[in-house]
């Protein structure tokens, strides 16, 4: 009888690319579970960050989902990314639909997607605002009102967090009464090793330009996890022999430095010490196979 006041629900994040999706989940959840970096389609998986607490007497279980940027599919593996956004469609209780200050009004393709669901409530946010006048910010509101004129509009800035309460609130009183879909203890619905993968990803967006880091996946081969150290072995794949080089870079220097860069984090991360290892492997226009898209875990089967 005590799920009766008790509230679950599903709360999807989308948007196009690079505005500040992932950010916004991580200060939603409260932890840093999405990697972050200023590069456009960063996120490629649906990542889900569960925050569980009390509201005016009532428990509840928010999962939210960090999703990828929406786009027009040139790879198989972006196509394998926008199924982990309809997925999060289909099954959301509530969206945020993310878009900022300096949107160039070209986001079609995500309102066409909206306008097919009638049956959640969707927020639309406006991110960023933190970088913009008040003047700007207004202009955009009135742009919006006038193209979405059904759905609730809230300015925000996550990386200041401006409005973030705001946004909770409103998101907790929509909830639907259910009891929680996830154990309470429960962060995420990933494994420790695929953010370890995941903060090796970021750092080589970090620390590389162009297309590399888009050519890049990371495997967790082993993942040993002993009483004073973790033991990581990592399989760093890219598609040609070049991007090979570039990624090692002199003297085996530049993949040092991410090794570095993502064992500290990792460490932090895991709170205990880790032990990391990388080797990298060339495996031709892996983006275009399918197999091997399932193996790296680009499949909802």
């Amino acid at each position: 009888m005590e799920q009766l006041n008790h509230k679950a629900g599903f709360v999807s994040i989308i948007g196009k690319p690079n505005v500040g999706k992932s950010t916004l989940m991580n200060v939603l959840v409260g932890e840093r579970l999405s990697i972050i970096t200023s590069k456009a389609q960063t996120t490629r998986h649906r990542i889900m960050g569960i925050l569980n607490g009390k509201h005016q007497d009532t428990d509840f279980q928010l999962v939210y989902s960090d999703t990828p940027g929406i786009i027009l599919p040139k790879y198989e593996l972006h196509k394998s990314m926008m199924t982990f956004v309809h997925s999060s469609l289909e099954d959301a209780d509530i969206i945020l639909f993310v878009t900022d200050i300096f949107e160039k009004y070209d986001e079609d393709n995500v309102i066409d997607k909206l306008r097919r669901i009638d049956h959640v409530p969707v927020f639309l946010l406006i991110n960023k605002i933190d970088l913009a006048t008040e003047e700007q910010v207004q202009e955009k509101i009135a742009h919006w009102r006038e193209r979405f004129p059904t759905q609730e509009i809230i300015p925000i800035s996550a990386l200041a967090q401006q409005n973030i309460g705001l946004i909770f609130d409103k998101v907790v009183e929509r909830l639907p009464v259910h009891p929680p879909y996830f154990d309470k203890d429960e962060l995420t619905d990933k494994p420790e090793r695929f953010f370890a993968a995941e903060i090796i990803r970021e750092k080589i967006f970090k620390n590389y330009k162009k297309e590399v880091p888009y050519s890049c996946e990371v495997a967790i081969v082993s993942f040993k996890e002993e009483e004073r150290i973790i033991r990581i072995s990592a399989e760093i794949y890219v598609e040609r022999i070049t991007q090979r080089a570039i990624l090692i870079g002199h003297k085996g220097e530049s993949i040092k430095k991410v090794g570095t860069q993502a064992r500290e984090e990792m460490e932090q991360f895991f709170g205990k010490k880790v032990f990391l290892e990388q080797f990298i492997k060339v495996e031709p226009d892996w983006r275009q196979k399918a197999q091997k898209l399932k193996q790296f875990g680009y499949s909802q089967d």
